[in-house]
């Protein structure tokens, strides 16, 4: 099959989650006999047209010049571009500024969606983006030919919103296994000592409720907040706990060994997202024994089950500070790294991503 990836900024993933499933995806596909071309923002620092067997087509993405309005930009030169390539399939990786295109999109491929998480209840978003994000939502549902949920929520969701049938296939994560302690001098603190959380710095993953329980609780444990937090909303958290001394907000971090290890050894790793699919971070730090608290909602509880502790507000927050030890935990941490290697690792996914689009094709033949 001749294979188009669109929706993500590209690979090597320099960006996020979406990028990251790109990366392993697409070599996938190549070695399993594909034709496989990624779309790559023009801003991206890999510039060669190859990536371990996959083609990389570089298209004009003016975000950094002229803002959000870039991204839709950007999406439509991709669409635009692939109208010339003669693909079997289009498989589109989210549609918040790519399904305004729909009337743009080829004909002759199947166009497959995975439709991400609840974009349109970011209370990011201004009540007119909520608007927007909704019915570009619906326009995703309507343009494409086969959808594809990373969670049993979002699945349940579009059935009961569109009454449509969705696959479910989840995110993957690499099972950690080789942990460093020297990684936490740079950070300057020592295992289970410290508490963390790594997350985009916005109002729906609860950062704010986490990082209100920590103030006041009593175990005075280095707080660490991983995310970029140069945003409105990191701004005014750093002001409102810039006299919490336990506190600190480290910045992004990309080094995924680095990562790997802070999860690894930290006492209590929180995990605050809310709005739907399968979250990348969270398959994470269960790939690298973290013992996580997770904000209590259907999409963290469809993947964690019982291998968790949940939190609503902030006195819970303050209560699992105050109170809980990983070491006390063995058990749930095990069972979380069970649950990647069984059910989450990134060849099980792959296969069921190929599989999924090779049935699609064949009864569309």
């Amino acid at each position: 099959m001749k294979i188009g990836i669109l929706g993500t900024r590209g690979i090597p993933n320099y960006h996020g989650g979406f990028e990251q499933f790109t990366e392993y995806f697409s070599v996938y596909l190549y070695e399993n006999g594909h034709d496989v071309y990624v779309y790559n923002s023009s801003s991206h620092p890999y510039k060669k047209k190859d990536f371990k067997g996959v083609k990389i087509i570089s298209c004009l993405d003016p975000e950094e010049k002229i803002g959000t309005m870039g991204q839709f930009v950007y999406d439509l030169n991709c669409i635009l571009n692939a109208r010339k390539q003669n693909f079997d399939i289009i498989l589109q990786l989210g549609y918040t500024s790519n399904s305004v295109w729909y009337k743009f999109l080829p004909k002759k491929p199947l166009i497959i969606t995975n439709m991400d998480g609840l974009e349109w209840k970011r209370s990011k978003y201004s009540k007119p983006v909520q608007k927007f994000l909704k019915f570009a939502e619906k326009l995703a549902v309507k343009s494409s030919d086969f959808l594809i949920a990373d969670s049993l929520g979002i699945q349940k969701y579009l059935k009961l919103q569109y009454n449509i049938e969705s696959e479910y296939i989840a995110y993957g994560a690499e099972l950690f296994k080789f942990p460093n302690e020297s990684v936490l001098e740079e950070y300057k603190v020592s295992g289970l000592k410290y508490n963390m959380l790594i997350a985009r710095l916005e109002p729906e993953n609860n950062i704010e409720v986490i990082l209100d329980g920590v103030s006041q609780s009593k175990r005075e444990y280095p707080f660490l907040v991983i995310g970029k937090h140069g945003n409105k909303f990191g701004e005014y958290l750093k002001r409102k706990f810039k006299d919490s001394k336990n506190i600190r907000f480290i910045g992004g971090v990309y080094d995924i060994d680095k990562l790997n290890n802070l999860r690894y050894y930290s006492n209590l790793y929180f995990h605050g997202h809310s709005v739907g699919g399968t979250n990348p971070s969270l398959l994470e730090a269960m790939a690298s024994n973290a013992f996580i608290i997770a904000h209590d909602n259907e999409f963290n509880k469809s993947i964690l089950g019982d291998d968790a502790f949940y939190f609503k507000e902030k006195e819970d927050v303050s209560y699992f500070v105050d109170n809980f030890s990983k070491n006390d935990f063995s058990d749930k941490t095990k069972n979380c790294f069970n649950k990647i290697e069984e059910n989450f690792n990134w060849d099980s996914i792959n296969n069921k991503y190929l599989k999924y689009l090779s049935e699609c094709y064949n009864t569309n033949k």
